[in-house]
């Protein structure tokens, strides 16, 4: 008999269930154990290290006993934990930049491919702003940095099984940019069937019926894979103490120095070991996750862990104000030593997928922010939106490529034409995202050969001026001709077997355009 998803839902577990799960528990030991015979090459070696963590979160996963909150229990962060940016910033440019500096390591999470915008291979390597990849602005930051300052910040990138080969290859492009970069994978786990909840893999290779039996299991293994590379110590020896861990696809997540002055101006006593940037909740980022106090220690709560009858009041912009944009500030010394202690404790997120075949598999992942619990001091500091500058979907790539931001030394910024200072909201149809090959308009935004690319760069022969657009909805087959301008409200329809060509010169401010409207070449 196995135990099942459902077996382990209930408040407590009885000794059947017990028996049950320590005989799961042998079942996947002795599992694993037969993928890790089944090569003797090098990714054996490192396979073994990667099943430790995995048998430690599936270990916890059994153990399950129900919410891992209780409601009751939440409460709002004390004013003193979540810091105002503009405190902060207020404190004026600290004497010794360069020193401060100096102990910094930047560090992108680099383990996501480019699927949700229609690319194929690494995320980082898609073309946002001037025929600059994300990985390409994030050299160009710390690079203006160590020049500017004289420092030696280094970078480092938290690579998958996905993107390492595929960025590796491309980092021969910045041996001559004073930046060092350094690279380390995070863990391989196998997914296991939701049913028998046992490994669907056959062995430990990646290809035919193997290719979708692995993952990389969430950015919450950076603390173990970072320390397992041998890199964190390295960087260590060399005097770093802080590392500024970010999403690589957040555009809006540079080196900021005022924080990374109150880091350092703290007391030894009582220095900040965790930072994390946290700003005001809007209604698009009702799902993102918040701080609260719980037992008296700021944690990050997570839509996953709130019981449905209280899911509403998470998504509540009033009572739950702020949420987390994953820039976190971490202390180096900290993170050795709670892995050594085996002290981090992260919830466990399940997340379910459904594969090509209809099989239903789980992926037992964890997140970074969730160890601010663990961290000893740990603040939040509300910092202003432009932090958060998130690239996930076409709709975001539009906006980032168009005159709505300038481009200095790698960082993007608001253009200073524009009047007011929140986004657009734009939302692009599926026309819009479908994979295609390139031949049309616009230079393709992902530096790979051969690879697919979005479909709606050529629909556009240039991307329209937007500084004065509030709000833009595209469906349908649309394309849009060169020198276009939105402003206001826009709403461009093309029901199914229609196209709307937008001319060249268009000037659209607060219309709705819908029906058949062809551009016919003659």
């Amino acid at each position: 008999m196995s135990l099942t998803v459902a077996d382990l839902a209930g408040p407590g577990m009885t000794e059947f269930q017990e028996q049950l799960r320590l005989q799961h528990e042998k079942t996947m030991h002795e599992e694993l154990e037969k993928l890790l015979q089944s090569s003797t090459g090098p990714e054996a070696q490192i396979s073994k290290k990667d099943f430790e963590g995995f048998r430690s979160i599936f270990h916890r996963f059994l153990q399950r006993k129900g919410p891992s909150v209780e409601w009751s229990k939440i409460q709002r962060p004390p004013e003193d934990l979540i810091l105002s940016y503009e405190k902060i910033k207020a404190q004026g440019r600290p004497e010794g930049i360069t020193s401060s500096l100096n102990k910094l390591v930047v560090l992108k999470l680099n383990g996501g491919l480019g699927t949700s915008m229609g690319c194929k291979g690494p995320k980082s390597l898609i073309s946002v702003s001037n025929d600059n990849t994300f990985l390409d602005l994030t050299v160009q930051q710390i690079e203006h940095l160590n020049k500017t300052f004289n420092a030696d910040v280094p970078l480092v990138l938290m690579n998958s099984f996905n993107t390492d080969e595929d960025t590796k290859k491309i980092l021969q492009k910045y041996t001559h940019h004073r930046v060092k970069i350094h690279t380390f994978n995070q863990s391989r786990y196998p997914r296991i069937n939701k049913e028998s909840l046992l490994p669907i893999a056959s062995d430990l290779g990646m290809k035919g019926a193997n290719a979708d039996a692995w993952y990389p299991p969430g950015h919450g293994d950076i603390y173990a894979s970072f320390h397992n590379s041998g890199l964190l110590d390295t960087l260590l020896a060399q005097g770093k103490e802080y590392v500024f861990v970010s999403n690589i696809d957040n555009l809006g997540a540079t080196v900021d120095l005022s924080i990374l002055h109150h880091l350092m101006s703290q007391p030894a006593s009582r220095r900040c070991e965790f930072i994390m940037e946290v700003t005001n909740k809007t209604r698009s980022d009702v799902k993102g996750g918040t701080l609260i106090q719980y037992e008296d220690h700021l944690r990050l709560l997570e839509i996953a862990q709130v019981p449905k009858d209280h899911v509403d009041e998470f998504k509540s912009v009033t009572k739950f104000k702020i949420f987390n944009t994953n820039n976190l500030w971490i202390s180096l010394p900290a993170i050795k030593r709670l892995q050594q202690e085996n002290t981090l404790d992260l919830e466990i997120i399940v997340n379910p997928k459904s594969l090509d075949g209809g099989l239903n598999v789980i992926q037992l992942e964890t997140a970074v922010g969730a160890a601010i619990k663990c961290f000893d001091n740990a603040l939040g500091v509300n910092v202003p939106r432009s932090r958060f500058l998130p690239v996930k979907t076409s709709s975001d790539l539009l906006l980032v490529m168009s005159n709505l931001y300038s481009l200095e030394a790698g960082s993007l910024t608001m253009s200073k034409r524009r009047e007011f200072p929140s986004t657009p909201h734009v939302k692009l149809g599926s026309s819009f995202t479908k994979p295609w090959r390139l031949t049309g308009r616009l230079t393709s935004p992902y530096t790979s050969p051969g690879t697919q690319v979005q479909d709606f760069l050529k629909r556009f022969e240039n991307i329209p001026d937007m500084l004065e657009l509030d709000h833009l909805t595209v469906s349908g087959d649309v394309t849009f001709g060169k020198n276009v301008s939105l402003k206001g409200t826009v709403i461009i329809i093309a029901n199914h077997g229609d196209r709307i060509d937008i001319p060249a010169g268009a000037v659209l401010e607060n219309k709705i355009v819908s029906g058949n409207l062809r551009i016919l070449d003659h």
